[in-house]
């Protein structure tokens, strides 16, 4: 017998959806900075991670890579995967 595939799925708080897999990784959280350069250009970074802690690590470096890099501002999102077979 064939087995499910696992995909996980993370739904943003503006309505974007991102699904990864199908995957066998114990991923439980997807985060996504929406950079802001500057003259209407922005610039997205993602990932997921495997705990809300390393997730919410990411916005300290964060903080820096906006210093660094002259972002005018950024926007910081983590939300929980959520896991479907199919």
């Amino acid at each position: 017998m064939p087995r499910k595939k696992r995909y996980l799925t993370a739904t943003l708080s503006d309505g974007y959806v991102k699904t990864i897999g199908p995957t066998a990784a114990p991923f439980t959280h997807y985060w996504r900075i929406v950079a802001h350069l500057g003259s209407g250009r922005t610039e997205v970074f993602w990932g997921h991670t495997k705990s809300l802690r390393e997730a919410t690590a990411k916005q300290a470096a964060t903080r820096d890579a906006a210093r660094q890099r002259g972002w005018e501002r950024y926007d910081f999102e983590v939300v929980e995967l959520t896991e479907s077979f199919g």
